[in-house]
């Protein structure tokens, strides 16, 4: 793998026309802020143009020489720490941008101090410097790049400093800090902070402690409100990382390293109590204190340096927003946030936002002096270089956006990708470093032996612009300091150059040409992942580029044998390349000794199974045919079915499949074989083909490849033109097929709907004979009760439409009514008193016959529910002696016996005795005597002997009655007007009953 690309990351240089020697530095949205060195105790302002250009904006008095100074992005102001007397002073410069329109007035006040309006009114013309002061001296800060509030780190505590805009009135808000939160840290002294999004990272020499400020629920308020406030403490039992002052004067305690992530930081043993200075209100947020990262080194005793020498430097937190869309342009959402902090050799970068882990580690080849962090590069400042390292930060943050960015459809270069040095660019005395957009501002300090050695050709730097504005007359410039603002260069231009020096691996280290196509990937995404993207000039561009690294990547995971040949798929997928595309991409014509990777077969295989609404043209379907044959012949038969090889030559895919079928035969390819004579109007040879299998093997042969009977067309199933043959010759046989997809999971309900009205040509509102069938086949296998109860409830609904509108099927049933009761448990025999009542009325039509019974044989059975089905047999319900045996027969499913007798002594007599010797058992039993036998009294009564069904049910009714009633009882049922003749040798039969025992 190689490890530096000498790439041409920096661009132009210009020099900062800077009258004094610089001290502090720093950056803004547009400016550069200058903090003059010595006793001269002023500010210079610079406004950055295009190609890194200065031009003075003004200066301004600071009250002494300033000692940290760092700018508030959120909030535009600048502060600093500034020392006079030997006594150190917090100060926030806000509106000072008045002072390049010409105003040089400037007024003083104090944090939390009331603001009059009359006084107010003059800061809208001036410059205003807050005062912010504290019990310690302040030894670091931080501001928050998210919402601009300031953070400063003293002895044994952090002072939070919140940013507000004071509304005096309707034309007048002015900035303002309101002191809101200390956290006080048990001996822990900070050398700097960083502050992001709640989020805290402190460093002393050798220590690094990640914290995050939660806000807290009420019930953990009270119940730190009991602790004393104390949110963390330390854990007894353990030795401290820290030791007292006079230990530290006495001797040198070199502890051991400590790395704690997570919930393991708390053992830290670093008390943090919070201390609210806020007035307590409704609104005011309380916080708890959880710990993500504690990492303690241990003095560098390397060859590079000394015990004494090794000191952290450079903490920094840097946030990376979510990607910008049209509609939330305007909206920065943080996605991912990551931290770096570095030791004089050896650099750490970590992921703090959603998980805490350790991305990359950052190896100097010479001592570094200071480094920033940027979301596309690492740039570090050495004794005597400019080191700009890759960084990521963007790959970490695209997995925050999409956890499941590592799938067929989308991928991005994994987060423990390699680190590489871009360029090492040689610098006299490089001492400091900062970085805003594209523009880096580095400060060099050469010694007086170097300066001799500076001036010497051999040793340039980057060339100067001819328009440099430094005036080479001042003197105070020559004594070897300068003040460089250096342009890196765009994204796009970059991104060329290391696509172009890509190719120089491209036959000799395959792993360190998609290393470097991975970088230019991510720095491309890196640069789509900006707030400002949506504005940028380069936005169309840098999508060109993004599609075209995907490319390139895809280009690289098909040629080369590499572990991750997968990778292919997603890069092409994402490059927006069609088939097509990619097979110009990579397959010579002509070329007859040209072998296939694993990436690219990978990248057929997926693509061409799946359903795309590309087709091939003829010659490219056969070069696909072709790499098939010589790679892969195992899949042919599957790649041969996909819709996008409509247009390939079936001769000679049949040639094809006839050789791989002597060393692998299968029914898949039989099948596939008989698809292509199909194609070519060959019915001797499907016939051939088709015979070589049973029906029930050829029926499971489909399930290993669902295409040869349906493909999707613009997201609808559509039947091929095997499925529209089948359904004419052997519709048997396709309904099987259609049966086994579904068992196997290979086709939903609603796509057979879709693929049977299709085939069969029907409306919306039609249902064919074909996919009734289907229903019907696929009861006798169905096991799902929620599938089931659907399929019970589509099939009835069909019998019930054709019955009810003497519909007649438009092809003859494949199976009638006795084979569905001999095949599938859900058709039952049809009752006795069903045929009674059915033989009683007129005869139905002989057309309609099959499906009267079919419906009458479901609801004969115990599997439909019968409550659902009711609003589906409404319109039978009053069809004669058809609507008579629904509507008992739903009567004795709901469990009303008493109900459904009504409605045979009403309606048909004769089935009534039939109907209770079948239904009334067990505990229906009573309703022999309790309903049956008063209500058949009743009516021989009125009806005298014109009804002998109604008499014969009679004597058959007190026949069962007295063998199951004792005398006593049943005498009590018979009526007090009845005939003693009629009743007598019942009552006999039952008195006889005892007299043997």
């Amino acid at each position: 793998m190689v490890q530096l690309y000498n790439l041409h990351p920096f661009g132009s240089q210009r020099v900062v026309p800077c009258t004094r020697e610089p001290a502090q530095f720093c950056c803004g949205r547009d400016v550069l802020f200058v903090a003059s060195a010595a006793a001269s105790c002023r500010v210079e302002v610079f406004a950055v143009r295009d190609q890194g250009r200065c031009e003075p904006l003004g200066s301004f008095a600071t009250l002494g020489p300033v000692l940290r100074m760092a700018y508030g992005q959120a909030g535009d102001y600048l502060v600093t720490i500034e020392e006079k007397s030997k006594v150190t002073f917090l100060r926030a410069y806000v509106n000072w941008r008045c002072m390049s329109a010409g105003s040089s007035r400037v007024c003083v006040r104090m944090v939390g101090h009331k603001m009059e309006e009359s006084y107010s009114e003059t800061l809208r013309e001036q410059m205003s410097v807050v005062e912010m002061p504290l019990s310690d001296p302040p030894l670091c800060f931080s501001c928050c790049p998210v919402n601009g509030d300031l953070l400063v780190g003293c002895k044994n505590k952090l002072v939070m400093f919140c940013l507000k805009y004071r509304i005096i009135n309707q034309n007048l808000t002015v900035l303002d800090f309101e002191r809101s939160l200390i956290l006080h840290i048990g001996n822990f002294i900070p050398a700097d902070v960083a502050f992001c999004a709640r989020h805290i990272a402190i460093t002393t020499d050798l220590d690094v402690l990640i914290l995050k400020l939660v806000q807290q629920s009420a019930e953990s308020t009270e119940q730190c409100a009991h602790r004393g406030g104390t949110l963390e403490k330390p854990v007894d039992g353990g030795p401290s990382t820290h030791t007292s002052q006079l230990e530290l004067d006495e001797f040198i305690i070199c502890h051991k390293p400590v790395e704690l992530l997570g919930e393991e930081s708390k053992l830290c043993e670093i008390p943090i109590t919070l201390e609210s200075m806020e007035l307590p209100t409704e609104d005011t947020e309380r916080f708890q204190v959880q710990y993500l990262l504690f990492r303690h080194f241990t003095p560098d005793q390397s060859p590079f340096g000394f015990c004494e020498e090794t000191v952290l430097h450079s903490v920094q937190l840097l946030p990376v927003y979510q990607t910008a869309h049209e509609e939330t342009e305007n909206k920065r959402e943080l996605l991912s946030l990551f931290c770096f902090f570095s030791l004089p050799h050896v650099g750490y970068l970590y992921s703090v936002g959603k998980s805490v882990e350790l991305i990359s580690t950052y190896q100097y080849s010479e001592r570094s002096e200071q480094a920033v962090l940027t979301p596309q590069f690492l740039h570090v400042v050495t004794s005597e270089n400019l080191q700009c390292f890759t960084v990521r930060c963007s790959a970490a943050a695209a997995r925050d956006e999409d956890p499941y960015i590592d799938t067929t459809v989308k991928a991005c270069p994994p987060v423990a990708l390699d680190v590489c040095t871009l360029r090492m660019q040689l610098f006299i005395g490089p001492r400091a470093i900062c970085h805003f957009k594209s523009h880096i501002i580095l400060l060099t300090k050469a010694d007086t032996e170097d300066i001799t050695e500076r001036r010497k050709p051999t040793r340039r730097m980057l060339s100067r612009k001819a328009d440099s504005i430094k005036s080479r007359t001042n003197s105070e410039s020559e004594p070897g300091w300068n003040l460089y603002i250096i342009n890196t260069v765009s994204t796009i231009q970059l991104y060329r150059e290391m696509v172009d020096y890509s190719r120089t691996y491209e036959n000799v280290k395959t792993e360190s040409c998609i290393h470097l196509l991975s970088e230019a990937h991510l720095l491309v995404r890196a640069a789509i992942m900006d707030p400002d993207f949506l504005k940028s000039d380069e936005k169309e561009e840098l999508l060109r580029a993004f599609r075209e690294s995907c490319a390139f990547l895809g280009d690289c995971y098909s040629r080369f044998d590499t572990k991750d040949y997968h990778l292919a798929l997603p890069y092409y997928r994402m490059s927006g390349l069609s088939v097509t595309e990619v097979l110009k991409r990579l397959v010579s014509e002509g070329d007859e000794i040209q072998t296939y990777e694993r990436g690219l077969m990978f990248y057929l295989t997926h693509s061409l199974n799946e359903d795309l609404n590309e087709e091939l043209s003829k010659e490219s379907a056969n070069t696909v045919l072709q790499i098939f044959y010589l790679a892969d012949p195992e899949q042919l038969p599957h790649i041969l079915c996909s819709p996008c090889m409509r247009n390939l030559c079936p001769l000679t895919a049949v040639k094809y499949l006839q050789k791989v079928e002597r060393i692998m035969p299968s029914v898949v390819l039989t099948l596939t074989k008989a698809f292509m004579a199909l194609k070519m109007g060959d019915l001797v040879m499907y016939e051939h083909e088709m015979d070589s299998y049973k029906e029930t093997v050829l029926a499971c042969g489909f399930i290993g490849q669902p295409k040869l009977l349906k493909q999707h067309k613009e997201g609808i199933v559509t039947p091929t033109e095997f499925a529209i043959y089948l359904k004419e010759m052997q519709p048997g046989l396709l309904v099987a097929a259609m049966v086994a997809l579904h068992e196997n999971s290979k086709i939903e309900l609603e796509e057979a709907d879709t693929f049977f009205k299709m085939l069969c040509s029907n409306s919306a509102n039609t249902m064919p004979q074909l996919l009734v069938d289907f229903w019907e086949a696929l009861l006798v296998v169905c096991s799902q009760e929620e599938i089931l109860q659907e399929l019970l409830l589509r099939v009835i609904s069909q019998y019930v439409w054709r019955i009810s509108k003497k519909q007649l099927p438009e092809s003859k049933p494949l199976k009638t009514t006795e084979d569905l009761i001999n095949s599938c448990n859900h058709f039952e025999l049809i009752f006795p008193w069903v045929t009674t009542i059915m033989s009683v009325g007129p005869p139905p039509g002989k057309d309609y016959r099959e499906d009267i019974s079919k419906l009458q044989s479901l609801l004969c059975s115990q599997s439909i529910n019968i409550a659902s089905a009711l609003p589906v047999l409404e319109p039978l319900m009053e069809a004669g002696s058809v609507g008579l045996t629904i509507r008992v027969l739903c009567s004795t499913r709901l469990g009303k016996y008493e109900e459904a007798i009504d409605q045979l002594l009403r309606s048909c007599p004769a089935a009534a005795v039939l109907y209770a010797q079948h239904e009334l058992k067990g505990d229906s039993r009573a309703v022999w005597w309790n309903k049956l036998l008063p209500e058949l009294c009743k009516r021989a009564r009125l009806n005298r002997n014109d009804c002998p069904d109604l008499i014969s049910s009679l004597k058959e009714t007190l026949s069962v009655v007295a063998m199951e009633l004792e005398l006593r009882d049943f005498l009590s049922l018979l009526p007090e007007d009845g005939t003693a003749a009629f009743f007598l040798p019942h009552l006999l039969h039952c008195s006889q009953r005892k007299l043997p025992t």
